[in-house]
């Protein structure tokens, strides 16, 4: 008997309710990243004020509680009614989506917040908002509740100053957790000061004794973004290159500058929004950048008549740039903005570098020579590297049918349901071949500490024999004939010994594939695996523990005659300790590798794994007391 269909079926969510009833549609997750996204949406509304010219500096404050107050100096939100709904604009702005300032009129030239539904979001997912107006004398106040207002729109006072302040607690209802994590926020604070020259951001955290508290403003602005990534790098040339024009409607600013590493490091915005899938203004930084350094290098003779064009891969090995377009009707790839489609914007960009890095390399011969032996030498590399990867593809080094002969591997040939170990040693390696479950369990022993890709070029990373291991039994392949559909197995876990020696072979793993197969951890493939650091035996009976702190807890409640050992390795498990508590999906913990921010995920590797000591020792300073484990 089939279901009745009628009317009566359908429901008609008002207001907010659709936000509360699916908030993954607007934020993108109720995990850490759609936690921190709050922050974002409320703080770009004071970045629009500040792009429209009547905004100078914006306060972040992280409250004891985990609230979060974001208060600007800009013109404030309207206070005046509505005529259609009979309330106050701020009351609109707060309570109903797609309604603001930038859909149409002279509110905003320029924009981020274009969907119209961030702070309404935001509000719809906190157990409490309020909102304060401070605009033409006066001083305005309303709270909200679960996205629906508790109290009217009130005057509260008087004020010299002008501007909005917003806090919000958000909902532990919607929520997984609402711990606020200071790091995450900083990184996103810093890059909009940079994109925004001259503007003041404040991050404060009050939940620390001293208040932990940053400030940024850069009045070089993109400049200074370039010469902050490059910090942990050997620059080529000293000055940075740097463009900037308009047409009117639209506007785009170019800062780049070589260093000696091998790795391209481009990172494009359109409104303050990292569009970190690119897009035309991407498209057309390339195209430009491809042409005229191989126009330049035939002009000069550097490049010989019989040799064929550099690649645009060769010319942006070693390239750190921030291309940063302001667009007035912008046009992004849903919600989510990764992704802009302005054609406009292409030629735009294009005529602008085109021209100008030519005038510049005409200005700079030093320069320009030095860039241009740089990107040669890249050429020559790449050469090698495609020999390199001929000769063991004739060795069978690369085809799926030839595996590594240390490779366990599976009986299962569906990738989504097949998992590989890449284990550290050959003792954990032996263990954990024991201990699987063959039918879709692989096990990968690595020996030892695996190359360091950050400081070698494709040729060298394919002549390691421990890396060759790894892309053959993963199957995708490698640079330009990387192919994550090729992937034999869709969880693809590191596992190593919860020690130094461990975290630093990880690092080196984890390097390896963000440098050059970032797509694995783009779908969700890599994982990290968590062994148990205690092992307690009392009455007979054996527990694990992963922290200590459950450690410390589970102590309390027990007598004495207790045996308790700290593994240090993996090795030192059997094979049935190994399974219960790592390789067991029924009780094991694993570690998705989540690329919540590339900026930042480049700096980081950037800076563990680049040539320069120093901003590695001040990382490890400002990161000492984050430490829980340390072997001495």
């Amino acid at each position: 008997m089939s279901a009745t269909y009628t009317a009566k079926d359908i429901t008609v969510l008002e207001g907010l309710e659709a936000v509360r009833k699916r908030p993954g549609m607007y934020i993108g997750s109720t995990g850490p990243r759609g936690l921190h996204h709050l922050v974002y949406e409320v703080v770009d509304n004071s970045v629009d004020e500040a792009l429209a010219g009547y905004c100078k500096n914006i306060i972040v404050t992280i409250k004891p509680d985990n609230s979060i107050s974001v208060s600007d100096d800009g013109r404030g939100i309207p206070v005046d009614i509505i005529e259609k709904y009979k309330k106050p604009a701020v009351e609109i702005v707060l309570t109903l989506l797609h309604a603001g300032g930038k859909f149409g009129g002279e509110g905003y030239k320029v924009s981020g917040g274009l969907h119209g539904v961030g702070i309404s979001v935001v509000n719809a997912l906190s157990k409490k908002l309020t909102v304060e107006v401070h605009r033409d004398g006066k001083a305005y106040q309303q709270t909200y509740e679960y996205g629906k207002p508790v109290t009217k729109l009130e005057e509260i006072g008087e004020t010299k100053r002008s501007g909005t302040t917003v806090t919000f607690h958000p909902d532990e209802q919607i929520f997984d957790e609402v711990e606020y994590v200071f790091d995450t926020l900083r990184h996103r604070m810093r890059e909009m000061a940079f994109l925004n020259k001259d503007l003041k951001i404040e991050l404060i955290d009050e939940r620390t004794a001293p208040y932990e508290q940053v400030e940024y403003k850069y009045s070089g602005g993109i400049i200074d973004f370039v010469n902050h990534l490059n910090k942990t790098k050997e620059a080529v040339h000293k000055k940075i290159i740097y463009f900037e024009n308009g047409d009117g409607n639209n506007e785009v600013e170019v800062a780049m500058q070589y260093n000696t590493g091998y790795s391209e490091s481009v990172f494009t915005f359109a409104n303050n929004i990292n569009t970190h899938e690119g897009g035309a203004h991407l498209s057309g930084f390339r195209s430009a950048l491809t042409r005229t350094i191989n126009d330049y290098a035939r002009k000069k003779g550097l490049l010989k008549e019989k040799e064929e064009n550099l690649s645009g891969e060769d010319i942006r090995e070693g390239l750190t740039a921030i291309v940063s377009v302001k667009l007035r009707d912008p046009q992004f790839e849903g919600q989510t903005k990764t992704k802009l489609g302005n054609m406009e914007i292409r030629s735009l960009v294009e005529g602008t570098l085109g021209s100008k890095l030519d005038e510049f390399l005409e200005e700079n011969p030093q320069i320009a020579r030095t860039i241009i032996s740089k990107v040669v030498q890249a050429s020559h590399a790449r050469a090698a590297a495609r020999k390199a990867r001929e000769l063991t593809r004739r060795k069978g080094l690369l085809e799926s049918t030839s595996l590594p002969g240390k490779l366990a591997d599976c009986s299962m040939r569906d990738p989504a349901l097949s998992e590989i170990f890449l284990v550290e040693g050959d003792s954990a390696g032996g263990s954990a071949k024991q201990a699987r479950d063959r039918s879709f369990q692989a096990i990968l022993p690595l020996k030892g500490k695996i190359l360091n890709v950050e400081k070698a070029r494709l040729n060298k990373v394919l002549s390691s024999e421990e890396i060759q291991a790894i892309i053959t039994a993963l199957g995708t392949g490698i640079g330009e004939d990387f192919d994550i559909s090729n992937a034999r197995y869709h969880k693809i876990i590191i596992m190593t010994d919860a020690d130094v020696d461990g975290a630093h072979i990880r690092t080196l793993i984890l390097t390896f594939f963000y440098r050059h197969m970032l797509p694995l951890i783009e779908s969700g493939y890599i994982y990290i695996a968590q062994p148990p650091l205690f092992k307690v035996t009392h009455d007979g009976l054996t527990k694990y523990f992963y922290k200590d702190r459950e450690l410390d807890a589970y102590m309390k409640t027990i007598e004495k005659n207790v045996g308790l050992q700290r593994y240090k390795g993996l090795g030192e498990m059997n094979p049935d300790q190994l399974w219960d508590t790592t390789m067991n999906t029924e009780t094991r913990t694993l570690l998705r590798v989540n690329l919540e921010d590339v900026i930042a995920a480049d700096e980081i590797f950037s800076t563990l794994m680049g040539d320069k000591v120093e901003p590695r020792r001040e990382f490890i300073q400002r990161h000492a007391k984050d430490v829980r484990f340390l072997d001495i």
